[in-house]
């Protein structure tokens, strides 16, 4: 492979036309050739710039709706040809092929008409075949061509012409063929993975997931970890897609915390404030209230300890009466969906702390496909949206639940989905005030969660703690009566959980003997 090669002929092919005049011009001013194709080579064009139509090098006209226009030996045999090997500059000769060292392409709009929710017809019609096939010809002859697949890369290709008299060197070559690959293997991703869905393969033979690098991190989850952010393109509203208002960079833990919080206060839609209080993933308080300061402060109060550089996710526009509570401790990251000014004002004292808004809330029932990767694999599932109702629930007790202690066994079951198995949620007036997350077993997660129920009894000084007329949430069966008596003990009146148990008799006794209410829901929501 040659180091410097002089770009002296450009193919030019774009569906995205942003920055195509600006280099159409930058390219005819260092002398290139223009060749181009159909809306590409009319928009050059009109610009004033001498541009020759793909059709008159193939001798064939753009056909069947545009579909067929760059598949044809002189554009390939232009972009593959060896220029050191004499079998193909004799090959060239013979067949009249001009070399093509510059090739800049970009995509049918595949991944947006995804987004906005086109039918089936129009998908397969925004399915590219020209475009991947000429990058990818060009990216495997990056020794002479230099391929741009990206708008954003416009200015370092005329750079790197400036640098080089006219020419690029093969680092720069490399870097783009890479690029180049990385496009159209992200591309037939969305492609294929569209299609999956589109004729109900739950599971097919390959799975691919692409990402586009939103951010490379400082590090890891760990000092020693290398890390780095990357976009799906779904556009679900949440950290992915929020405007940073303040703060410094998102750290890898920031990012993971942030979107476990905002998913979690999506649960309760918008209608009435609701606060998310997360730290390592986990809940540490979660409430509503009459305003959303009040939200706030009823989740501080769950765990103030464990609140302390926390993550704080609210379900409506961000206030200065709530933006003034949160101040009060130091807090990494407030996610939202906007902020009034007042509140902007009131954080930009706080010039470390993150202010993040998404313009919405993700909606926590639709369909997403989620992954994780394991030793030599990765394991794929649908995302955990399911949810009940009033309807849903199973008396189970002898003792029906009021309604009260309903609402509150509600609000406890959206919070369980959210909280690391085993999971334990005790919850009184719309509010969490004991929450057990990750042991190993249930008794213990249960005896936790009691148990900073009454660390924060002493620390706001209360007779009794919060889980004295409690309801309890766990998200998955009582295998014994042990955890459910340790629930009673802590003063809880009902208990909702799936059941399924060999033992749920047992627990089902254990209830009315304390006189307990319980429901089944027939859910499991572990979550690992």
């Amino acid at each position: 492979m040659t180091n410097l090669y002089p770009v002296r002929r450009a193919l030019i092919s774009v569906s995205d036309k942003t920055g195509l005049i600006e280099l159409g011009q930058a390219l005819s001013a260092r002398g290139v050739e223009l060749l181009s194709t159909g809306g590409s080579a009319k928009a050059l064009r009109d610009a004033g710039l001498d541009v020759r139509d793909v059709a008159d090098v193939t001798g064939f006209p753009e056909m069947m709706d545009g579909r067929v226009k760059t598949l044809h030996p002189k554009v390939h045999g232009g972009l593959l040809a060896l220029r050191d090997n004499a079998d193909h500059v004799a090959a060239m000769e013979q067949h009249d092929i001009g070399g093509i060292d510059l090739l800049v392409v970009n995509l049918y709009p595949f991944e947006a008409a995804l987004a906005r929710g086109a039918d089936y017809d129009e998908m397969i019609e925004n399915i590219d075949i020209g475009g991947p096939a000429m990058i990818r010809a060009a990216a495997k002859n990056h020794g002479f061509v230099t391929t741009v697949v990206d708008v954003q890369d416009y200015d370092a290709l005329l750079a790197e012409l400036d640098r080089h008299d006219g020419q690029t060197c093969l680092k720069f070559r490399q870097k783009m063929a890479q690029i180049a690959y990385a496009r159209t293997g992200a591309y037939d991703a969305a492609v294929s993975t569209w299609m999956a869905g589109a004729i109900g393969q739950e599971t097919p033979r390959r799975r691919v997931f692409a990402g586009e690098l939103a951010q490379t991190l400082r590090y890891g989850e760990n000092p020693h970890q290398s890390a780095a952010f990357y976009l799906d393109g779904s556009n679900r509203p949440g950290v992915a897609t929020a405007q940073q208002h303040q703060g410094k960079e998102l750290s890898y833990n920031n990012i993971n915390d942030t979107d476990a919080a905002f998913e979690l206060v999506a649960e309760f839609g918008s209608d009435a404030p609701a606060c998310a209080i997360i730290k390592h993933a986990n809940p540490c308080g979660v409430a509503s209230g009459a305003t959303l300061a009040e939200a706030y402060s009823r989740a501080f109060d769950c765990d103030r300890t464990s609140a302390f550089g926390g993550i704080i996710a609210l379900n409506q526009t961000l206030d200065a009466p709530t933006a003034e509570e949160i101040c009060k401790i130091f807090t990494e990251v407030v996610i939202a969906p906007e902020a009034t000014d007042e509140a902007k004002a009131i954080f930009a004292a706080k010039k470390n702390l993150r202010l993040l808004t998404t313009g919405a809330l993700p909606d926590p029932k639709s369909a997403i496909t989620t992954f994780r990767q394991v030793g030599g694999g990765f394991l794929v599932q649908g995302k955990d949206n399911g949810a009940i109702s009033l309807d849903d629930l199973k008396v189970v007790t002898e003792r029906q639940p009021t309604q009260d202690e309903l609402r509150d066994l509600l609000f406890a079951w959206k919070v369980a989905k959210h909280v690391k198995s085993n999971a334990i949620i005790y919850v009184k007036d719309g509010a969490t005030v004991g929450v057990g997350a990750g042991q190993m077993s249930r008794v213990d997660s249960t005896r936790i969660a009691a148990r900073k129920a009454q660390d924060m009894a002493e620390v706001m000084g209360l007779e009794q703690p919060l889980t004295k007329g409690s309801v309890v949430a766990s998200d998955a069966f009582f295998p014994f009566a042990d955890g459910l008596i340790t629930a009673a003990e802590a003063g809880a009146t009902a208990i909702i959980q799936p059941g399924g148990s060999m033992r749920d008799q047992e627990v089902i006794d254990a209830a009315n003997e304390r006189g307990l209410a319980m429901v089944f829901t027939g859910m499991r929501h572990f979550r690992h």
